[in-house]
């Protein structure tokens, strides 16, 4: 598997260029790839032949940095060495972690903001098998303390999600989110 920041694994282009498709009829599960474990269940277990162990060691570090640092212009600098694509104007708050594994399946639009605690996974490990899904998140969308966004969202311009949320589909844009899995308000 190619460990470049680029590619992970696969070649999860779609939405690149950081605007949610929003016309499309594409669920988060249409824009995941799943990959099986080596071996029989729990592809945790794995984790080191999906990706190199340095890489994500790195990723690591770099991520702690930007979960505690208060200036988002460091934040905001750091990631993009990762590979996020990271608007002008996004604003991270304190703790808010992007994933350590594929950071660069990011994009946040210009002048987002990102809460306290809030977590943003571009991937998922399960018992059979790990997926992988690009997370797009709108200009001026607003993700609340402690949500956790999953593999393949897609959260449109001025969405707005609530604090300790579970966005598990896309969130049309101009809508308010909210709940475990997060619904329209």
């Amino acid at each position: 598997m190619p460990d470049s920041d680029d590619s992970p694994r696969d070649p999860i282009d779609a939405h690149r260029n950081g605007a949610p498709n929003q016309d499309s009829e594409e669920s988060r599960h249409d824009r995941t790839r799943s990959y099986p474990t080596p071996g029989s269940g729990n592809s945790l277990r794995s984790w080191a032949d999906a990706r190199s162990p340095p890489l994500v060691v790195r990723n690591y570090l770099v991520v702690w940095l930007v979960r505690v640092a208060p200036s988002l212009r460091l934040k905001n600098w750091l990631l993009r060495r990762l590979g996020t694509t990271v608007g002008p104007g996004v604003s991270w708050g304190l703790e808010a972690t992007p994933d350590v594994f594929w950071p660069n399946l990011i994009a946040v639009g210009e002048d987002a903001i990102i809460g306290y605690d809030a977590t943003i996974l571009c991937h998922e490990f399960l018992q059979e098998e790990y997926r992988l899904g690009r997370v797009t998140i709108g200009e001026r969308a607003m993700i609340g303390a402690g949500a956790v966004i999953l593999p393949g969202v897609e959260i449109g311009a001025d969405a707005r999600v609530a604090a300790n949320s579970l966005v598990a589909a896309d969130v049309p844009p101009e809508t308010t989110v909210a709940g475990v899995p997060a619904i329209e308000q």
